[in-house]
């Protein structure tokens, strides 16, 4: 088969253009870091690599979720870490209030301190986080301690009648890994309630009446069961602090690991991209040169 001159240019092009398009292809993987810009480069590569991100979406998610978990369990460890104190002084000015010494000055003060606890205990109760009320159950619009016939949720009310308590005690929980959901609130019926409000109620009227001391003693079975409750909440939440903790360890290894799988999928080798890129511009050179020899555009070459 006679081979023209004609034949040698069309091979000679086509053949640059593949070269030209084995150096965009590095250039490309040495630009971006990548194997592949668009799916059609390999579509076994891409397809493997939106599971990867997918994978890796869930896991970023799910430490979103815990991020919410911790707002919710910190802000109800500290309100009942202060509602702990306040018990405790409950306890304690009741204990004094027992002592028969004390005049009735001394009594008022203490009924008028029991009075700013109280309060201070329907504050805690109403504790609000980004908006919601978190120890009101599912509904986190919705206060906890509300007095009747008051309009208002967030300012100091006077509690000294008229007391409803929310009592919804729905678990708050969120997911934090594949099938994991972990309840991220309190119960507040075993925290907050109407007989608790009600006995402190009734032990500042008691002390204002004046009351004998083994009256107002009588008082502190009950304080102090109160006092266990929160404790035990208390330690109850931290068991499931605990758990979220080991949960956002298991989630940073299993994002290090989809991190790793999808870089083995996606990224380049740089230092063998670098080394394929080398080797293609020599190649390139050698066929620019090759062809320049074969091709002789000569009148001649033309006219054969």
């Amino acid at each position: 088969m006679r081979v023209t001159q004609s034949m040698l240019t069309t091979n000679f092009l086509r053949n640059l253009s593949d070269s030209y398009q084995r150096l965009a292809k590095y250039q490309n993987q040495l630009a971006t870091g990548k194997k592949i810009t668009r799916p059609s480069d390999d579509p076994v590569v891409a397809t493997l690599g939106m599971e990867y991100r997918t994978n890796l979406s869930h896991v970023e998610q799910y430490q979103r979720n815990l991020s919410t978990a911790y707002k919710w369990m910190n802000s109800s460890e500290d309100a009942l870490k202060e509602a702990t104190s306040v018990m405790q002084r409950v306890y304690e000015l009741t204990v004094q209030a027992s002592n028969g010494t004390y005049d009735v000055s001394q009594r008022d003060d203490i009924a008028t301190e029991i009075g700013q606890l109280k309060k201070q205990m329907a504050s805690i109760a109403n504790t609000r986080v980004a908006g919601k009320y978190i120890f009101n159950g599912t509904d986190t619009k919705g206060t906890t301690i509300t007095v009747a016939g008051t309009e208002t949720k967030v300012k100091p009310v006077d509690l000294s009648g008229g007391i409803r308590v929310s009592g919804n005690s729905d678990d708050v929980t969120i997911e934090v890994n594949d099938g994991i959901e972990i309840r991220v609130n309190v119960d507040p019926t075993q925290v907050f309630t109407e007989d608790l409000f009600q006995g402190l109620t009734d032990l500042q009227n008691d002390l204002k009446n004046g009351a004998s001391p083994e009256a107002i003693g009588s008082y502190l079975s009950g304080i102090k069961d109160k006092l266990d409750n929160i404790v035990s909440e208390r330690a109850e939440l931290g068991a499931r602090y605990d758990r979220v903790e080991m949960v956002e360890k298991r989630l940073g290894s299993q994002k290090v690991i989809a991190s790793q799988i999808l870089s083995d999928n996606e990224d380049v080798d740089l230092e063998k991209v670098i080394m394929n890129l080398k080797i293609q511009e020599s190649v390139h050179r050698a066929a620019l040169a090759a062809g320049a020899r074969i091709m002789q555009p000569t009148l001649m070459d033309f006219l054969r």
